[in-house]
This record gives C-alpha cells, structure tokens and sequence, in this order.
C-alpha cells in the first residue's frame, strides 16, 4: 500500500491527526506522526526532528500539506516537489488560488490542489 506523510502547523493537529487516522484505517502506511511531540525546546531537538521528517518525506509515496502551514511545512514539500512525488495540497478556501498570497510552486503539475473539506481531500487522496 502507499506511504503517505502529512505536513502542516501545530494549529492544524486535530485536522493531521484526522487525516493521518482516515488513511490509516484505508491501508495507507503513515511514514512519520509529528503530532505525537510537544514543540521543540532546543536546536538539538530541531535537528533531531528535521532528522525524522526529512526521512519520512523522503519514504513517503506523497505527502498533503495542510494549509496554513509553516515554514517547516514548506520545507517539506520543496523536498517532496525536488524528489517528483505527487503533493496534495489543501485548503479549506481558495487561497491556494490568490494571486496576492500563492507561492509559484502551488501550480506546478505534481501539486493537487484539494479545495473545501477535509473529507473531500481524503475522497480526492484515496481515489
């Protein structure tokens, strides 16, 4: 079955864990769950955590980036987006579509752009 990891904030971690669970309970094998940890409280942590999300992207068949996300969120999908995998990209808005506030690489062929609700993105992930 397909490897998948989920990128996005800690705001987001009910939204992860959700997504993260629904894949699961389909038969996707989940590379890594950053929601298990509290923030890091040191560089060495950061390391040890960039350590373990770099490797689970990197084993990942795809990735989802919820949005909002931070920059290490952003971090993980250039490292999906410079190894060809497919990235889901979701938004409960159409932000991802505003000229103002996009990133170029929103609109790059591997991105999927999942817009509106989170039981949505898993239907379009799990087709």
């Amino acid at each position: 079955m397909k490897k998948f990891y989920v990128a996005s904030s800690f705001k987001n971690i009910e939204a992860v864990r959700y997504v993260t669970n629904e894949l699961i309970n389909r038969g996707y094998i989940h590379t890594y769950d950053w929601t298990k940890h509290e923030r890091a409280s040191s560089n060495e942590e950061l390391k040890e955590i960039g350590k373990l999300e770099t490797i689970a992207v990197t084993q990942a068949d795809f990735i989802i980036v919820l949005l909002p996300a931070g920059k290490g969120s952003h971090i993980e999908f250039g490292i999906a987006l410079g190894q060809g995998k497919t990235i889901y990209l979701y938004s409960q808005n159409d932000e991802v579509n505003n000229f103002e506030t996009t990133s170029t690489f929103y609109h790059l062929p591997q991105v999927k752009k999942c817009i509106g609700t989170i039981d949505e993105l898993i239907l379009t992930v799990t087709k």
